[in-house]
């Protein structure tokens, strides 16, 4: 309870940078090292075999989604109960989490191996891809899909491992998996000499992660441990309540870059395709960071909301999205100036790399003002008001950028050129009904602070 308080103090308390910087840099480093696992897949592939090679990698990575989507379900609602059971102190119901979690992981990861091994062709036509990076593909994503079981639970119960608390064990553990990944990488594609090698090594990391997670979770852990093996009929709709949202994030990136690879090829063929996954592959990974900002941003919020210090809760959005533009431009200066250094960690031929230049620029332009946009969803989360922070993502990710995608190609000559501006018109759009949203929310909250100082005068 001590514990608690202290936390408490230092979040009502301390100066909002220093806040900043003590709650993001964790998160920052931890959510990078988790990020390498896909980014130095397609690096590798790219540099050691080919474009084409990288371009499966690239078209291949939404549908991995899928098993991200099922560990995000079932982890981040066991996480949710696990912590509201701590606070109850109810044992009974902490004793039954991994067991749930375990079952409930293996039985939809069982689906998604049969059915992604046995469609993988089918699966990924879907994207438009054809030739050498379909077949390439094909052979990558069904090796990947053969140890969803690993990557699901390795991931779910890291996310309870973090609603335990215990955010530098996950970090580490998970760290250890990506590294293990990176150092796999180049020694299987030389075995193998092909795209096979990059799977291979993906999937034995997530292995030997899994069973270190297993071991952990058996024989090291204090509190959260894996007793009976069974779903529970009490916790399962406490689960997928929570987890279900979370889930329909990532499934809304699927359906996201699945739409853009079918344009790319549709207008501009595998060379559009594998430029398009260079430039997705570069701004993925500089978008992490960012998510690591929001997660130190929303305990903050939380807290200071909770407690109706309405003006602190504006200087610590102020000095957060200071912060994060900031931090952004470590690598929007670097990708503006240098694209075709860029796009050439992941193609070889310089030809392509030349002709992708201008639309990674055009691409990565907005990219300086995302971070108000992920820190503007995360706030309206942490005052409680999850509908208008869903409804920003749905229209960012579905509403806005679908329609743009299919329509603008056709348009004006634009060609390939509309897949690339797509999401920087959303991006603006989005960006504009943030300004409003918060600009109507802080007004509220100084309606509120004035009501309470009435309200306080009086008694």
């Amino acid at each position: 309870m001590e514990q608690i308080m202290d936390t408490r103090t230092k979040l009502l308390n301390e100066k909002p940078f220093n806040l900043m910087i003590s709650l993001s840099l964790p998160a920052i480093v931890g959510m990078v090292v988790i990020g390498l696992y896909n980014f130095m897949d397609a690096v590798f592939v790219g540099q050691m075999i080919s474009p084409q090679a990288m371009g499966a990698v690239t078209v291949s990575y939404p549908f991995t989604l899928v098993n991200s989507a099922i560990a995000t379900l079932i982890g981040v609602g066991s996480a949710s109960v696990l912590s509201r059971a701590i606070g109850k102190k109810d044992q009974t119901t902490v004793d039954k989490i991994m067991g749930n979690l375990t079952m409930s992981v293996f039985l939809l990861s069982l689906i998604i191996t049969v059915i992604g091994m046995l469609f993988t062709r089918q699966i990924l036509l879907l994207s438009g891809a054809k030739g050498e990076i379909l077949e390439n593909a094909v052979l990558y994503l069904r090796i990947i899909f053969a140890g969803s079981i690993f990557v699901n639970f390795a991931q779910a119960a890291n996310m309870v491992m973090r609603g335990e608390g215990l955010l530098k064990r996950a970090m580490i553990i998970m760290g250890a998996g990506a590294l293990l990944n990176i150092i796999l990488d180049p020694i299987m594609i030389t075995i193998t000499h092909s795209i096979t090698g990059a799977a291979y090594a993906t999937v034995i990391a997530q292995i030997v992660q899994a069973l270190v997670t297993v071991w952990y979770f058996v024989r090291k852990s204090k509190n959260v441990r894996i007793h009976s093996i069974s779903l529970d009929r009490t916790l399962m709709p406490q689960v997928l309540s929570v987890g279900i949202s979370a889930m329909l994030m990532q499934l809304m990136q699927l359906i996201q870059q699945t739409i853009m690879y079918s344009t790319a090829a549709s207008y501009g063929g595998n060379e559009w395709q594998i430029i398009l996954g260079a430039c997705l592959r570069i701004q993925a990974f500089a978008f992490i960071p960012l998510w690591g900002i929001s997660q130190g941003f929303q305990p903050a919020m939380g807290t200071n909301y909770g407690a109706k210090d309405y003006s602190r809760v504006r200087k610590i959005t102020s000095t957060f999205i200071m912060g994060t533009t900031v931090f952004s431009l470590l690598f929007y200066i670097p990708v503006m100036l240098f694209p075709k250094a860029m796009l050439s960690m992941f193609i070889t031929d310089n030809i392509t790399a030349q002709m992708g230049i201008g639309s990674l620029r055009l691409f990565f332009s907005t990219y300086i003002l995302l971070g108000v946009m992920i820190l503007s969803i995360t706030l309206f989360q942490s005052l409680g008001k999850g509908g208008i922070a869903a409804m920003l993502t749905l229209f960012r990710q579905i509403i806005f950028f679908i329609p743009l995608a299919l329509v603008l190609p056709g348009i004006g000559g634009l060609g390939v050129q509309g897949v690339f501006w797509a999401p920087v018109i959303t991006d603006m759009g989005i960006l504009i009904l943030c300004f409003i949203l918060i600009t109507k929310e802080f007004a509220k909250m100084n309606k509120l602070k004035s009501l309470n100082y009435a309200v306080h005068k009086v008694s």
